[in-house]
């Protein structure tokens, strides 16, 4: 009888994972399922910082709620968008992107000595080189998708692919974001693995990267700082090493089930970033060990589905665009978990959908409900009966 109960829980465990919007739904429930986790972490996490700028204990937590139904509502308009749609839209992403990067080295806000936003109104700030990234993910989808007949050779599958995703790159790292470039390398490297490029290609590409970033490292001292302090963060424990053992107390103090959400001691002003760049490091604390590889499962899950639908698909620009925005999502939260686990050096990139920030979370609902639209796109094209011709 138990052998009877496994075997429907398993044969209806595979029917419902074989279901042409399993894909759609496993997105759908772990974005929400993230953003949940994260209006709750930000309500706890934020509100010190809140109470001591602007003297309430919830207004960073309003705004992140405004920011959240935005994303909200633009993540379900782009999952009924068509394919077409997005297509159409690739060069005016790419234009905008360009004008709007350029115009932060104009008119752009210092912010922690990057020059990477544009106050909009009021208290709000906009962050260009967040649309970047959705900017590269449907423009090189568009383009590699015209030209797949020509991807044999290397001056059809480069041109001009790399100048244009280079030349974005170089302006986001002249705003002294080499996060966000960190995150937009990545994002390159699947563009072109998913499109056939040789690996002796990423070889090379990976030593200028690496190149690069020393070169960047070595001419600013605060990313010095940074870097010393991921190798001993207790050798400057009042500087540079600070957020990196407060980080780690949070973590440790959580155990396997956490002290709760809002019983944070690490975010009474002891943990710096607490709510943006940190934020899992307070997430630890309140929900434990269970609480952070919940985390880590639910990205998984949106990886796993999103490469489900670049393997399966027929389509060459969703397989482009659905492997560049896994690569886009997988590279910052390694990079932001990782840095909180003194795994890598403080990038200061936001943890996607957690952390507190309305130019990194709308762009990132959008990218995932465009994953959703090519996730019900592909569920139409393989449940349609195939055409018969009958002879005459």
């Amino acid at each position: 009888m138990s052998q009877d109960v496994v075997r429907r829980v398993v044969s209806s465990g595979r029917a419902r994972a074989e279901h042409p919007l399993a894909t759609y739904h496993v997105i759908l429930a772990a974005t929400l399922l993230l953003l949940v986790l994260g209006l709750a972490e930000v309500l706890s996490a934020s509100t010190v910082a809140s109470f001591q700028s602007f003297g309430s204990a919830y207004t960073l937590w309003l705004r992140q709620l405004l920011f959240a139904t935005i994303g909200v509502v633009a993540m379900v308009v782009a999952s009924r968008l068509s394919v077409t749609f997005y297509r159409r839209m690739a060069y005016v992403l790419l234009v905008f992107a360009f004008v709007t990067l350029l115009l932060v080295l104009v008119i752009g806000r210092d912010v922690h000595g990057q020059r990477n936003w544009i106050e909009v109104a009021g208290p709000f700030r906009f962050q260009p080189s967040e649309v970047a990234k959705l900017a590269v993910v449907v423009w090189s989808a568009d383009l590699l998708a015209r030209k797949q007949g020509l991807l044999t050779t290397w001056k059809h599958m480069l041109i001009p692919l790399v100048p244009v995703v280079a030349a974005i790159i170089g302006l986001v790292v002249l705003e002294g974001d080499v996060g966000t470039a960190l995150i937009l390398v990545p994002m390159m490297a699947a563009i072109l693995y998913v499109n056939g490029a040789p690996l002796r290609l990423f070889a090379l590409g990976g030593a200028v990267v690496l190149g690069g970033v020393a070169i960047l490292s070595v001419g600013h001292s605060y990313r010095l700082a940074r870097f010393s302090s991921w190798l001993d963060p207790s050798s400057d424990a009042l500087g540079a090493g600070w957020q990196v053992l407060h980080g780690q107390s949070a973590m440790a103090a959580g155990g396997w089930f956490g002290v709760g959400i809002g019983a944070s001691r690490e975010k009474w002003d002891w943990l710096p970033e607490a709510h943006t760049d940190f934020i899992y490091a307070v997430l630890g604390e309140e929900l434990g060990i269970i609480g952070s590889l919940l985390v880590l499962a639910l990205f998984a899950a949106i990886g796993i589905a999103g490469l489900r639908l670049a393997r399966t698909t027929s389509d060459p620009f969703i397989r482009t665009a659905s492997a560049v925005v896994v690569a886009w999502l997988l590279t910052q939260a390694t990079l932001n978990i990782g840095a909180v686990l003194q795994l890598i050096p403080i990038t200061g990139v936001p943890l996607p959908l957690v952390s507190y920030g309305g130019s990194s979370l709308i762009p990132t609902l959008v990218a995932l409900g465009m994953l959703m639209s090519f996730a019900r796109a592909d569920a139409r094209r393989s449940s349609r009966p195939p055409v018969t011709v009958r002879a005459r």
